[in-house]
């Protein structure tokens, strides 16, 4: 099968690029490694291509599985024809591969296999031939009394269902009513009778139809969710029955004799008891599909801004995991992440403990010399936060309000056990809080990115389609910042390229026993961690304390001899050079082009020796909330006010302005001019300035708006 010539022209890319990039994929290398390390084979293709080379392989494959499975089936009935075979061999996609299986896939007991064990089939193929006849008369001879052929109107109905159920499975009819399908059919919804009151979530929904193929992504998994939860009924079909009806009568009857009018009345069974249900389900699955992929797609970039979003960096971090009635965990971290000290303050229970929580905050910040402050964003978050504002710090100390969304899952989870197995959930979710300070990326790699909070329907789209692309995101973000060896947790170097769970976890045994690693070779010394593992990972581990100052940097170990070949060149250390901007200006890259080694790669290398192992992350920026607004009772229309970009869906943003409820700016109001996608407008994290358009205290909504402000 040439899968290289279809994947090249289905992504409009050309054969050779396809061709080097499949045969990478099959040798084990991963999507970031041969973004990164073999542009030259690949023609420069970046990960979004190449992951969309390897989605369309599998797809592929998938394809010629089933094909054989097929295959192998019809022939053990003994019914595989030369002709049909052909015909299974050139279908392209599954559907056309589903359609020719259809008349052969064992099924259950149907009316038209009944009729037929019933010795109706000769009736039914005299019948479609539609001669001039008495089709009483024909139909006399297979009445039979033993088989349950009472009359010859009963032989007559059996005969029809069997054409019924041909008409069904014949592929051009099923294609001509995918067609009409296509272009009418209509997705409506009603609610369920006597759950109008259950069902109150879905109103806007209750007596809703418009066109299928035009629904947006967001409103079919909201109608598809009613229906599964017992609330709305919903149904896509044609406005009309008559257009299919009559385009099916064109194709099956043929002439105006009594045989022609049993054909045409099976005709009409056939569509409407058993096509039209089969191409609803058909296209059910379509907009589904369509609407899974949407709603992943807005999912996945909504987690690669979370995790790229800019670090702290390595400060001695106060984190407070806030609560009214059973008080604010505090734990004390070192630069590392370290927890050094945790203890619980009662601020809201008197005016004493409060005096007492602020002096103690102070003391804390003081004996384990504070320059950070993570405050949790859940309940008595901005109360808090107002309490650690009352503190004197002898040092500026920056306060920052934290997502919580997923500590409570990472807190109660094996990986939080493995890393405190003598505190409980409360300690382990302060620290989390204080670690997405300081690096979001490191900490939310161990939580399942689905209950990070930043998708919609994220429990009711294809859940390996849903964990595939987050894995996706995950590894991408990790391996281009770059991943530091001697520190990294378990769970973050298992996303590098080329380790896996099982690594990451000998490669920390590893570090446990021995200590730190000197250099990125000494990788190889890791039990089971062979060439091949070594090739796709060590470009991206960064070894800071290495003798070897390539090791700090994103160039793999492979180049190492060609920048020592550039360091002679000029007279110079690889550690001289790299400090050097007027010695690498010395240097043509042109001069060291090889077959291998071509200008992407070279520049590459440049890049990397004038700012090695660079951090991809934007820098931090501390945000404030407005200090008079608190809770959802204070906000009043017409206000403007700042806020933090919390979530992005096809609809619109979501806001953060600090009352412990999100506020929606629809995807109408977020810019002066029309837009199409949200994430053309803003970004996750975004500091932004909105204006309250609504505030529905009973329903807790907040409608903004960013026009004009």
């Amino acid at each position: 099968m040439d899968y290289a010539s279809r994947i090249a022209n289905a992504l409009n890319l050309g054969v050779r690029q396809v061709e080097k990039t499949i045969e990478l994929l099959d040798a084990g290398a991963t999507v970031p490694f041969i973004a990164r390390y073999r542009k030259e084979m690949t023609g420069n293709l970046n990960e979004v291509q190449i992951a969309a080379i390897r989605d369309q392989l599998l797809k592929l494959r998938e394809v010629d599985k089933r094909r054989d499975a097929i295959l192998q089936s019809i022939d053990e009935q003994g019914k595989l024809t030369p002709e049909l075979r052909a015909a299974i061999e050139k279908a392209e996609t599954m559907t056309e591969l589903e359609d020719l299986y259809l008349p052969y896939k064992p099924k259950r007991k149907t009316r038209a296999s009944a009729a037929i064990e019933r010795g109706l089939l000769p009736l039914a193929d005299a019948l479609q031939k539609q001669y001039q006849c008495d089709v009483e008369q024909l139909a006399t001879p297979y009445i039979n009394e033993e088989k349950g052929v009472a009359s010859a109107e009963e032989a007559l109905a059996g005969a029809r269902d069997i054409i019924a159920e041909r008409v069904s499975e014949d592929i051009a009819a099923r294609n001509k009513v995918r067609n009409i399908f296509r272009r009418t059919a209509m997705l409506s919804s009603k609610v369920v009778k006597d759950k109008e009151e259950e069902a109150a979530k879905f109103q806007s929904w209750f007596d809703w139809k418009e066109n299928a193929m035009r629904a947006p992504s967001h409103r079919i998994l909201a109608l598809f969710r009613g229906e599964s939860e017992g609330l709305l009924r919903v149904k896509i079909a044609p406005e009309e029955d008559e257009q299919a009806i009559e385009t099916l009568e064109r194709q099956f009857v043929r002439g105006n004799y009594a045989s022609s009018e049993q054909v045409a009345a099976a005709v009409k069974d056939g569509y409407k008891r058993l096509l039209s249900a089969s191409i609803e389900t058909e296209f059910y699955n379509l907009l589904k599909e369509r609407a899974d992929k949407e709603a992943i797609k807005v999912f996945a970039e909504n987690l690669r801004q979370l995790l790229l979003a800019s670090p702290l960096g390595q400060k001695r971090t106060m984190a407070i995991d806030p609560g009214f009635r059973t008080g604010c965990k505090v734990v004390c971290l070192d630069a590392q992440g370290q927890l050094l000290h945790n203890e619980t303050i009662y601020p809201f229970t008197s005016v004493r403990e409060e005096r007492a929580a602020v002096a103690k905050l102070e003391a804390l910040a003081e004996a384990f010399k504070i320059e950070a402050i993570a405050i949790g964003n859940g309940t008595a978050g901005r109360e808090t936060e107002e309490v650690v504002k009352r503190c004197r710090f002898k040092n500026k100390i920056i306060a920052v309000m934290v997502s919580e969304n997923g500590a409570s899952v990472y807190s109660a989870s094996d990986v939080a056990r493995r890393e405190f197995p003598d505190y409980d959930v409360t300690v382990r979710g302060a620290v989390s809080i204080g670690r997405r300070l300081m690096d979001p990326l490191s900490e939310l790699v161990k939580i399942d990115p689905k209950s990070i909070g930043v998708g919609q329907y994220q429990h009711d789209v294809n859940q390996k389609m849903l964990h595939d692309s987050l894995e996706d995101v995950v590894v991408s973000c990790v391996n281009s910042v770059g991943v530091e060896l001697n520190t990294a947790s378990r769970e973050l170097l298992s996303y590098v390229s080329g380790i896996g769970p099982a690594l990451a976890a000998k490669i920390v045994d590893h570090r446990n026993r021995r200590g730190p690693f000197h250099s990125r070779h000494e990788l190889l010394q890791v039990e089971r961690l062979g060439d091949k593992a070594f090739e796709q990972c060590a470009g991206f581990l960064r070894v800071r304390e290495s003798d070897n100052p390539l090791d700090r940097s994103a160039v793999h170990p492979e180049r190492y001899p060609l920048v020592e070949r550039m360091a002679k060149k000029v007279g110079a250390s690889v550690e001289e050079l790299m400090k050097n901007k007027e010695l690498r200006q010395k240097i043509d890259i042109n001069d060291f082009v090889s077959d291998d080694c071509g200008l992407p790669t070279l520049q590459d290398i440049m890049k990397e020796l004038d700012k090695p192992g660079l951090d991809p992350r934007a820098k931090f920026e501390v945000f404030e909330f407005d200090k008079n607004v608190t809770k959802i009772d204070d906000l009043q229309e017409g206000m403007v006010l700042p806020g933090i970009v919390t979530n992005i869906t096809a609809f619109g943003a979501f806001v953060d302005v600090g009352v412990h409820q999100d506020g929606l700016v629809h995807i109408s109001q977020l810019a002066n001019r029309r837009v199409n996608d949200p994430s053309e407008v803003v970004h996750l994290h975004q500091h932004v300035q909105v204006k309250v358009l609504e505030v529905d205290l009973r329903r807790h909504r907040i409608s903004l708006t960013m026009k004009g402000v």
